[in-house]
């Protein structure tokens, strides 16, 4: 019968069909383990780049940002004089006040002084007294010295005579000296301008008591000149090289603010104040138009004079801790390296480095935390340096 001739070869065709799906089973479950491994591979290696900290980089900056530095200064007049009494006694006048403009040898003062007035007199006496001494002195030996022919008198008399006049003599000129002391204390009684100036300060007034030599109170008056100032400012020791003698300097003051004013750095100190850390200079002003005072504040610019360009990074790229200042660079290889630094300048965002590193060193700009010597990084921009993002995952998880 038909139906079973065709029974085997219907068995052979199950059996064949069978063969076959157990092939494409086979088939289809090592494709998705393989597939399955690939993807887990893909997976490592993803999560081991996301385990290499991607940094940006920067070369040191070699330009000059700011060749000059602001410091505070103070202004005085070139020559100031306190004017103290040379004697004692009572402010007898003055006529000038503070303000005022005088010149050299002006009598501004006059002190009455009635003990040196009578010390005077008596020294004139004193001093009549002694050449009427020695007047008589020298007459009496005259007269021995024509007695001798006739041996009425001796030589030890006429000896003694000689004696009796030269002390006499000497006694005169003590007496004169002592005459012309007091004539030239006297002559202090006028107080007198010593240079062309402006009178700053006044503190006496008529009838006071006036002390030779002032004691320990202020002077009577002070005496400025004031066409040519001196700006004294503390500079840095880090910054006394830079400063040259001749440099030029900008003054700015608070009562002119939209004007500024040149100077010249004239001496240095050459010393360090121990307290400050600072040298201090003095610079010269030309204020012939007596728009500036002595005494007040300046902001004084000085230029920076250098025999190398420093390097400046950005202030993100130091490190504060522990191990002291230092940034993070990175080597041909690609790994960290810490390297110790000092600051020359904190100029906001930048910062100008005194030593520690050379132009050629990769500074990391933002240090991750946690970043030790030794990691292997990514540097920004490289190929293969941008990490992957979040639905990029290679499992295709999100």
């Amino acid at each position: 019968m038909p139906t079973d001739q065709n029974s085997p070869v219907s068995r052979r065709k199950l059996g064949i069909l069978a063969v076959v799906a157990g092939i494409a089973a086979v088939l289809v479950v090592v494709t998705g383990i393989r597939a399955r491994e690939d993807s887990s591979e893909k997976l490592r290696e993803w999560t081991d780049n996301q385990a290499i900290p991607t940094v940006a980089v920067v070369l040191p900056d070699a330009r000059v940002l700011n060749a000059t530095i602001d410091l505070p200064g103070r202004l005085e007049a070139y020559y100031r004089a306190p004017i103290l009494a040379r004697v004692s006694g009572y402010l007898k006048s003055w006529s000038v006040d503070i303000g005022a403009k005088v010149k050299a040898g002006e009598v501004i003062a006059e002190i009455e002084a009635p003990d040196l007035d009578q010390q005077l007199l008596q020294a004139r006496a004193d001093l009549a007294s002694a050449e009427a001494s020695a007047k008589l002195s020298e007459a009496t030996l005259t007269r021995r010295k024509t007695l001798i022919a006739s041996n009425f008198v001796s030589m030890q008399e006429i000896d003694e005579r000689s004696a009796d006049l030269s002390n006499k003599k000497a006694a005169v000129k003590s007496g004169q000296a002592n005459v012309e002391r007091l004539e030239a204390l006297a002559g202090y009684k006028k107080i007198t301008v010593p240079f062309d100036g402006v009178v700053t300060a006044r503190d006496t007034d008529v009838g006071a008591l006036i002390n030779a030599g002032g004691g320990s109170g202020p002077a009577m008056f002070v005496i400025s000149d004031i066409s040519k100032l001196r700006v004294y400012v503390n500079v840095p020791q880090t910054y006394v090289p830079a400063i040259k003698i001749g440099a030029k300097a900008v003054i700015s003051m608070p009562e002119y603010p939209n004007r500024t004013f040149d100077a010249t750095v004239e001496a240095s100190s050459q010393s360090v104040d121990v307290s400050s850390g600072t040298t201090r200079m003095q610079l010269a002003l030309d204020n012939s138009k007596s728009e500036l005072m002595p005494g007040g504040y300046a902001n004084v610019r000085l230029s920076l004079q250098r025999d190398t360009v420093p390097l400046h990074i950005p202030a993100s790229a130091l490190i504060f801790n522990q191990n002291g200042l230092r940034v993070a660079t990175v080597g041909n290889d690609d790994k960290v390296l810490f390297k110790t630094v000092t600051i020359a300048r904190d100029l906001g965002k930048e910062i100008e480095l005194g030593s520690g590193i050379s132009p050629t060193d990769r500074v990391i700009v933002a240090p991750p935390d946690g970043i030790a010597d030794g990691d292997q990084v990514r540097i920004a921009g490289a190929k293969g340096a941008k990490p992957a993002r979040i639905s990029e995952r290679p499992d295709g998880k999100g």
